[in-house]
């Protein structure tokens, strides 16, 4: 197994002013230039850097023009890689001038991290949810409990195990724990391994991680809202009133579900104010007080409402909640404070253990009605998530009723294809009249017939109308397509050529035959990729390192399958591919997530090593195909490694 090398420049001294997280961005987008103009010029850099987080609100590409014209006269120079670092850090200095600061208070400014903005009572109340969770777990233990008044939290954090590990606390299995690196000292590239797998698998499970922020590596919040859906918890119809009311109910935000609830059964004990958030409305504990009444009545006592004191109402209320099996999470002063983040923590985890809600309502059917075919749920589940992780400002909670007034489309369609969407005919949300809807996503089919999108006899009322087939096979089209432009633009030494998916099962094929292994696969709809021995072949041509082949199978029973599938995944997020596929649609080859899955590996391996001799040259490879695009060369069967 050959050893990993991250990115090296040769000059230490510059090497020592970049992390390799920020070498790996910054030589990506390097790359990404060079192979769209085949050369990179100091003239190339103003729209690259103005685009960087850590420059977009102090320059304009006019500004950072000017600023490398300073240093350097020939903006036509052709620089490498060390140059454009440089180049880097020369605009760095202008900024940290013009901000007034240092390099330390300049990165402050622009990056949000975990350990600058969490409160200590935040800090504490995370610390006791991983001692808790995690006090068994054979690499942590050593390390926990964790001590609240320290940074140990930090330090743990930082080789990315337990971040991984919360993950797996918040939706059990997202990570295959085998792809995950636990040496007891890890060297700074496996650590960004660890960093890498965190964040895709966090994209995976519904985490926003666009210019990340502490609420999304909280994961445990997912955890708290993960039954806060009609799929998990059908009761929660006893909510609304009639049938269009589900609908509405289908479409909020689990937040606001929980908010919900809480108004339900303080309206029937006769709690008179509407509780609209999870921080002033609950300060003085007394919808606590009221809630728990309604839903454990035999541990309540009027001595709660009675006291004036609102930390010591609050220390009751929490003495009640125990007696639910609720942990103590929170203090009495978190609550009297108005804690957002633990309030909702705290009315979630009342909820999961008494949500006091029946199984008698007559609106029970209909949410029993209305659960999917499995594929259909894995492919909304896919979209959900994919839409999700491209940093929209809508968050889409329940794909077929988000879509269905064309905003979040369009916003997507923005998103992916700049300049497509004509605002001004626009219709943003709240919409009441649905002609208003229609108009919205008469532009999402319009814009999807200029991409060439398969859209016959389709209109804007059939998504209004919620039609899940056109609304997937749509937003299939626009994913698949999107996956090709990236391709297509890291290709430009293929003359511009449109890439196809035949062009990608070959470039596939062809890696894992360079490498000196034999699978193959006829398409993306072959039977015997079932097994996971192909992707974790691929994997391998791509980074050696990557696959440990002593936890590999030969894929013959249902349980090696799963087995491989699951590790194939996570060893795919690990290297760098933002993908939302599950086991099963590797197991049971949906065309569909094997297609995305390869063209997510081919588009890491393009990324990373940018034109260089082991690319295959996509002009000549389509001379290969025969007229029905399956590859001319036999593909032998697979078989494992031993």
């Amino acid at each position: 197994m050959s050893s990993y090398q991250g990115v090296i420049v040769s000059d230490p001294w510059l090497q020592s002013q970049f992390t390799q997280v920020e070498l790996r961005t910054l030589k990506s987008k390097f790359i990404n230039v060079r192979t769209q103009h085949g050369r990179v010029t100091l003239g190339d850099l103003p729209p690259v850097f103005s685009k960087l987080k850590a420059f977009t609100e102090m320059f304009n590409e006019d500004e950072i023009k000017t600023v490398l014209g300073e240093s350097n006269s020939d903006m036509g120079e052709e620089i490498d890689f060390e140059g454009f670092l440089r180049a880097y850090l020369n605009l760095q200095t202008h900024a940290i001038e013009k901000s007034g600061g240092t390099k330390s208070s300049f990165l402050k400014a622009t990056t949000t991290t975990f350990h600058h903005a969490i409160n200590e009572s935040e800090k504490a109340s995370y610390v006791a949810h991983i001692n808790n969770y995690l006090a068994e777990d054979k690499f942590l233990k050593d390390f926990l409990p964790i001590d609240p008044a320290t940074d140990a939290l930090f330090d743990l954090a930082k080789n990315g195990v337990l971040l991984c590990k919360l993950i797996n606390v918040a939706v059990p299995g997202t990570i295959d724990e085998r792809a995950i690196n636990t040496k007891k000292v890890l060297n700074p590239w496996e650590r960004n391994e660890n960093h890498t797998l965190c964040l895709n698998s966090a994209k995976a499970i519904g985490c926003t991680v666009v210019n990340i922020g502490t609420q999304d590596l909280a994961e445990g919040r997912i955890q708290v809202l993960a039954d806060l859906n009609l799929k998990k918890t059908p009761q929660l119809v006893e909510l609304v009133d009639d049938s269009q009311d589900v609908e509405e109910l289908l479409s909020l935000a689990p937040e606001k579900v929980l908010l919900k609830w809480m108004n339900f059964h303080l309206k029937k004990v006769g709690y008179e104010k509407q509780v609209t958030n999870f921080s002033t409305d609950l300060k003085d504990g007394e919808a606590y007080a009221y809630l728990l009444n309604a839903l454990a009545p035999e541990h309540s006592t009027p001595s709660t409402l009675d006291t004036s004191d609102p930390t010591e109402r609050a220390n009751m209320v929490l003495q009640q909640a125990e007696k639910l099996e609720c942990k103590r999470f929170l203090t009495p002063k978190d609550i009297v404070e108005g804690s957002p983040n633990l309030n909702l923590a705290f009315v979630a985890q009342i909820f999961h253990n008494r949500n006091g809600l029946s199984t008698e309502s007559k609106n029970m059917s209909y949410a029993e009605m209305m659960t999917d075919d499995v594929e259909t749920s894995r492919e909304e589940r896919c979209f959900r998530l994919w839409i999700n992780s491209l940093g929209i400002s809508t968050y889409v909670n329940n794909l077929f009723e988000d879509v269905r007034n064309g905003w979040v489309m369009l916003e997507v369609l923005d998103k992916l294809f700049p300049g497509t969407v004509n605002w001004k005919q626009a219709n943003k949300p709240p919409i009441k009249m649905p002609f208003k809807k229609v108009e919205n996503c008469n532009q999402v089919i319009n814009i999807g017939k200029d991409l060439n999108f398969s859209l016959v006899n389709v209109a804007g009322n059939d998504v209004v109308a919620g039609n899940k087939k056109l609304i997937v096979a749509f937003l299939w089209q626009l994913m698949r397509f999107s996956m090709l432009q990236l391709l297509k633009n890291l290709r430009s030494y293929s003359h511009g050529k449109e890439i196809t998916d035949a062009d990608i099962l070959n470039w596939a094929n062809n890696k894992v035959k360079k490498s000196g292994r034999t699978t193959q696969m006829e398409s993306f709809k072959d039977k015997s990729l079932s097994n996971g021995v192909f992707f974790l072949e691929l994997l391998t041509a791509v980074e050696p390192r990557v696959v440990d082949w002593n936890l590999v199978t030969k894929g013959e029973t249902d349980e090696d399958k799963k087995s491989n599938a699951t590790y194939i995944i996570s060893v795919a997020r690990k290297i760098g591919c933002s993908i939302f596929l599950l086991p099963e649609d590797v197991i049971e080859v949906n065309q569909k997530m094997i297609l995305t899955l390869t063209a997510s590996i081919m588009y890491f391996c393009l990324q990373q090593q940018g034109e260089g001799p082991d690319d295959i040259d996509l002009a000549s490879e389509v001379s290969r195909l025969s007229v029905d695009g399956s590859v001319s060369d036999a593909a032998p069967s697979p078989q494992a490694e031993d």
